[in-house]
């Protein structure tokens, strides 16, 4: 694939928010598309997209939108992405290429492979970046750079289209991986879905611990918002998320009960030694990814 120049002649974003504002950003910024099309029930944010640059046009009818389409980046929610590409496959043209954002994989590619017409391709991906904020307001050019985008393609998947959807990345500033699905999402559980329900959870325990009365929550500072920050995400998204990674999660979420156990043993018992040393490696592996 050539360096530099235009890759994609129309874009269809379908989910105009801070993932697929992002990346119409980015594309735009590199030159890499010539034209944008925005696609969202939020008629109101399609025009902010307007406004603000981030779209040429929109359009509310997904049918309507990816008509003539050469590329389409689904951006909604994880359950919904295969309804979604369910209503626009009968009328993408001929070697259109699907792809989408959703933080899971396996659910997502097995559903919506099936769904492709003779000569239209899907290739699953997933940008590993994001803030806790949403709607394309959010949105800014510069979200992937230095970023993954990890890219998920099978024994199904088209060559040309998984080096498009790839190259479309890279222009947006990424590294892309490519990843087995289920490797994609027993990955992803620890590294960000565990994380987000660790935060959910910190959040509604601390509101729920009255035993002194009062709003504990009004007496937080930096290190409790720091941690929590991502409880702010959008909670349709981690609601699907929890439901079609549900194996995986669960899986993660044990295995960290039972640290989360042995800290307690060490807390109990009142062993200086273990502490200090459970909390200097915590402390040396989190400087590590500095």
């Amino acid at each position: 694939m050539a360096v530099g120049g235009v890759l994609i002649e129309r874009l269809a974003v379908i989910g105009v928010g801070l993932i697929g504002g992002s990346l119409a950003r980015a594309l735009r910024e590199a030159g890499a598309v010539r034209e944008i099309v925005g696609i969202d029930r939020d008629e109101e944010n399609l025009r902010r997209g307007v406004e603000l640059g981030v779209l040429d046009r929109y359009v509310v009818d997904p049918r309507e939108g990816v008509n003539g389409a050469d590329v389409v980046f689904v951006s909604t929610p994880v359950c919904s992405i295969p309804a979604v590409v369910a209503e626009i496959a009968p009328v993408l043209k001929p070697g259109t290429i699907v792809t989408d954002g959703g933080s899971v994989k396996e659910f997502v590619v097995a559903a919506c492979e099936e769904l492709m017409p003779e000569g239209v391709h899907f290739v699953g991906g997933h940008p590993i970046s994001g803030t806790e904020h949403s709607g394309v307001q959010a949105s800014f050019a510069t979200l992937y750079r230095g970023k993954r985008s990890i890219v998920t393609p099978t024994g199904k998947t088209d060559p040309a289209a998984l080096e498009k959807v790839v190259e479309m990345w890279r222009r947006a500033g990424c590294s892309v991986p490519l990843m087995d699905p289920v490797q994609h999402d027993r990955m992803l559980a620890a590294i960000s879905h565990l994380p987000h329900m660790v935060a959910y959870s910190l959040v509604n325990a601390v509101d729920g611990y009255d035993r002194f009365g009062g709003d504990l929550l009004a007496f937080t500072a930096g290190g409790f918002r720091d941690f929590t920050r991502i409880a702010s995400s959008d909670p349709v998204m981690w609601r699907d998320i929890a439901l079609t990674n549900r194996e995986a999660i669960l899986e993660t979420m044990d295995f960290f009960a039972g640290y989360l156990a042995k800290l307690r043993g060490l807390v109990e018992a009142g062993d200086a030694e273990a502490l200090e040393a459970f909390f200097l490696n915590s402390k040396q592996k989190r400087d590590a990814i500095l």
